[in-house]
């Protein structure tokens, strides 16, 4: 890497009247630092300090853990402007500058070092700071905040072995709160302290204020690679180049007595969202004591205090006054609902923090919708504002977390979502169970289309094999279940009927709780509170609808889940999967007589036994859809997939349909393929089986004219014929749809529009689009499977080794969630235009997973593709995210 200039400006100073930084430089000062200059050049109480910046942890570890060559110089030049200003010096004997030391990134990173405050004590300092403040208890309480912050942050000793040495003397002395020990207890403290630090580290406590503050310095940097870090940037998808700052600021003291205070607010109420402040303080007590529980803190306004409780408003009436004026000028200065840290010294305010508050999704949705109201921000800014994913807690039961729950596995959060239900590790007895009124929960090693029944009866499903496009999520999520997939802990023995992890045994018929959003599986039940959706929903959603330039549409194919998309706001359906309506009992007889025939006789005499069924199907579709455009897949997997897999079922099978086991077995061995997912499926089998198509697109058409006739309303079907590489199988196939829709027409004396596409998921009919396009109506991108030819990854067993790529950095997301751009998106460019440059107007849209996830949508804006598709309860996230992505895609073209 190119070292920096020399030269660098590695610290910036604030306060005081001396702002080198502001608001907008996040990415050099972090938002903490940030923030701070940025309140001290609004006119704010901000107790002076200086940052070191996030470049200075990118040099540190470039550079094998070592400072750039001016930093010690430029670090002591903004310690002296701090001694200037508050008229004190560090390591002075009789009149100590104290100073707190944060992390501080780009963004609020929970795992990053904890603060450390009152550095600059010793064993000489301490006399000097109780004798400048006339209270040497409040000295020597500093000090052993000091060394108990310093020794476990910094040093490394267990927190709790400093906990033992305070309860000791809590104990000899009778005390129960620490604000009843003396300054003669806190002395003895304090020597333990250092006397154990010296035990466990094998070093005294260091004494020279010069050792602590650099120590302290790397300590934060140290933590940007702790293991704790690693794990949060990694969820977070926050790069480790970002690096954290460093803010050294002098202290402020909260805990010199009865006029003394430190507290921690929001200017609206983070959970509900409510114009209400919120918060908490301690009187006499620093800021670990608020979070710490060792006290328990007091509410901020009369409004919302107890009878037992003493509010700030009450007992610091005139720093209260100036608290809430505080709150007012950061809500309009930042223009976000902000989570404020502060201090009361002797009556005086002083600010330490304010950065955007973390919210629940509702906080999010109210707060935004609400300052859009107030004139606070537009339109536009309150769509910007809320994280599309976080519309999953408003749609799906969430865990209430304050409910107790023992962990049984994690594995992937494959749908979102709550469900509590006894175990069954059948879909037969889900789905039996079920109509007997009991909750369910799908227990299995992997799912199949025949477990589809079950699936939907359960109120949630596990699975110990698959990814996050395994049959079993993309199922899920399209009924709106949640689900827990690739559970690789849990041991599934369908005999015993249990299933075992951790130790721990689950017999089947013992209930457990699944959360599909963050892949855990709990023992027994845990409480749940239901979603609730305000009206603020539809009023941002209407919002969204207004800015967003692309459609979204749901991959559908039950009536339920028709009528869920609609519910959600879907303009149409992209993906009709017509092999889940052959699973169903009164189906799948004729589908296995049609797969079991030696002839076209036969087999079209089993498809004439689904064609009404077929028809039905459309048409309650067409009905739901009410005029909006359906797009119907025709049958895509391998005919293998419909037969009977166990001994059990292939004699039930063969009996039913009056042929012998031996048969079926035969035919079974037959369509029996080395790799079925590249095999004789989608396209290939209308090639080879065109009778199957004719009897879809005739279900098809005449469902479509029998609605028209009905309502008046003719609806206007899209057929997508799946896998096709060559433009030859597309001509073939569509000719074989033309030719239908002919006969159809003609029977019935009247017609309606109709399109015909393809799904483009094979690298090579991205690569001859150009071609395609001439016999195609319109492209819908097959994500799932074009990422599987793309990569050459089987998506059902990837998730054995995609998470060890993403942690070694060599892809950063898995690619089945969020699309990889480089790789298959440029697939999907390369559709694009050589699909439009033959066919101006040709209608693209994307009907994988991708369609719902925020990233991969913004994506398909860049692309300038026409429509998404996602499951029914992802259509809110895709109408936001649509929004959100063009609107980005707006400014950068004017910018």
């Amino acid at each position: 890497m190119t070292p920096p200039p020399a030269g660098t400006q590695w610290v910036y100073s604030f306060g005081a009247d001396h702002n080198e930084g502001g608001a907008a430089m996040r990415d050099l000062l972090g938002g903490k630092g940030a923030n701070l200059a940025e309140m001290a050049s609004i006119g704010l109480p901000v107790p002076p300090g200086f940052t070191i910046t996030t470049e200075v942890c990118t040099a540190f570890y470039d550079n094998d853990r070592k400072y750039p060559p001016e930093l010690e110089a430029q670090v002591r030049s903004a310690l002296a402007r701090i001694e200037a200003s508050v008229g004190r010096r560090f390591g002075d004997r009789h009149k100590p500058l104290l100073v707190s030391v944060r992390s501080g990134a780009r963004v609020s990173m929970p795992g990053m070092m904890d603060t450390v405050l009152n550095l600059g004590l010793n064993d000489v300092t301490v006399e000097g700071l109780g004798a400048a403040a006339e209270d040497s208890r409040f000295a020597w309480d500093s000090y052993r905040r000091f060394i108990q912050m310093y020794g476990s942050v910094v040093l490394g000793v267990d927190h709790h072995r400093f906990e033992e040495i305070i309860e000791h003397v809590k104990i000899d002395e009778g005390a129960i709160e620490d604000t009843a020990l003396t300054a003669q207890d806190w002395h003895r403290v304090v020597t333990a302290y250092k006397d154990m630090v010296e035990e466990e580290t094998g070093k005294p406590f260091p004494q020279d204020p010069e050792e602590q503050l650099w120590g302290a310095i790397g300590a934060v940097f140290g933590s940007w690679m702790n293991p704790r870090a690693l794990t949060y940037r990694r969820l977070h998808d926050i790069p480790a180049a970002w690096g954290t700052a460093v803010n050294v600021q002098a202290m402020v003291f909260g805990n010199m007595g009865a006029d003394c205070a430190t507290g921690v607010c929001f200017t609206r109420d983070p959970s509900t969202g409510e114009n209400m402040f919120y918060g908490e303080y301690l009187v006499n007590a620093q800021g670990e004591d608020v979070v710490a529980g060792i006290r328990t803190p007091q509410p901020l306004s009369a409004a919302r205090a107890q009878p037992d409780e003493t509010p700030m408003e009450t007992a610091m009436p005139a720093a209260y006054q100036e608290l809430l004026a505080v709150r007012a000028k950061l809500e309009q200065h930042y223009r976000d609902m902000q989570d404020i840290e502060f201090t009361v010294q002797q009556g005086k305010l002083f600010m330490l923090q304010t950065r955007n508050g973390k919210r629940t999704a509702a906080a999010s949705l109210k707060i935004a919708v609400d300052m859009a109201r107030e004139g606070l921000i537009d339109e536009p800014e309150a769509v910007r504002r809320v994280n599309p994913t976080s519309l999953d807690q408003l749609l799906h039961p969430m865990l209430d977390p304050k409910s107790p729950r023992v962990l049984l596995a994690k594995g992937l959060p494959a749908s979102p979502g709550a469900a509590c239900g006894v175990v069954v590790f059948s879909a037969d007895e889900a789905e039996s169970r079920a109509q007997k009124g009991e909750a369910v929960i799908l227990v299995r090693i992997e799912t199949s289309p025949e477990d589809i029944h079950g699936m939907h009866a359960a109120r949630g499903i596990v699975t110990t094999r698959g990814g996050m496009t395994s049959h079993a999520a993309v199922v899920a999520r399209g009924m709106g279940r949640p689900c827990v997939a690739g559970a690789g802990g849990i041991a599934v023995d369908y005999n015993a009927q249990t299933m075992r992890a951790g130790g721990k045994v689950v017999q089947a018929g013992e209930t457990i709780t699944l959360d599909g959003a963050s892949g855990e599986v709990f023992v027994g039940n845990v409480a749940m509170i239901e979603p609730a959706m305000s009206g603020d929903f539809g009023t941002l959603m209407g919002w969204a609808d207004k800015f967003r330039r692309m459609g979204v549409r749901a991959n559908a194919e039950t009536p339920l889940d028709a009528e869920t998309a609609r519910k959600f706001g879907a303009e149409g359906i992209g993906l009709c999967r017509t092999e889940h309506m052959f699973f169903d009992p009164e189906r799948i007889g004729a589908v296995r007589q049609m797969i079991m025939a030696h002839d076209e006789a036969g087999r079209r005499a089993a498809l004439a036994r689904l064609l009404p069924h077929q028809r039905a199907d459309f048409q309650q579709l067409f009905t739901i859809m009410a005029g909006l455009p359906v797009t119907i897949r025709l049958l895509d997997p391998p005919l293998h997939e419909f037969l009977p897999h166990g001994e059990a079922d292939l004699a039930a099978v063969a009996e039913a349909l009056g042929t012998d086991v031996e048969a079926m077995r035969t035919r079974a061995a037959e369509l029996a393929e080395a790799n079925p997912m590249l095999g004789h499926r989608g396209c290939r089998l209308g090639i080879s089986f065109p009778e199957i198509y004719e009897m879809q697109a005739r279900a098809i058409f005449e469902g479509a004219l029998a609605v028209a006739a009905e309502t008046g309303r003719a609806p206007v079907p899209e057929i997508m014929i799946p896998l096709v590489g060559m433009v030859r199988e597309l001509e073939l196939t569509r000719a074989e749809v033309d030719r239908v829709a002919a006969e159809v027409f003609a029977e019935a004396g009247s017609t309606i529009e109709y399109h015909v596409g393809t799904m483009i998921e094979l690298p090579r009919a991205a690569l001859t689009a150009d071609a395609i396009a001439g016999c195609a109506d319109f492209f819908s991108f097959g994500t799932n499977d074009l990422t599987q030819t793309v990569f050459g990854l089987s998506r059902d067993d990837a998730g054995k080794f995609l998470p060890f790529y993403v942690d070694k950095g060599i892809l950063p997301k898995d690619p089945f969630i969020s699309i990889d751009v480089e790789g298959v998106g440029a697939m999907v460019r390369i559709a694009a235009e050589k699909g439009r440059a033959a066919k101006p107007g040709l209608k693209l849209g994307i009907c994988g997973e991708h369609g719902g996830d925020p990233a991969s949508i913004a994506f398909c804006e860049q692309v300038g593709l026409d429509y998404v598709s996602c499951s029914p309860y992802r259509v809110p996230v895709a109408r936001l995210a649509a929004a959100q992505a063009a609107l980005e895609t707006a400014e950068d073209r004017t910018a």
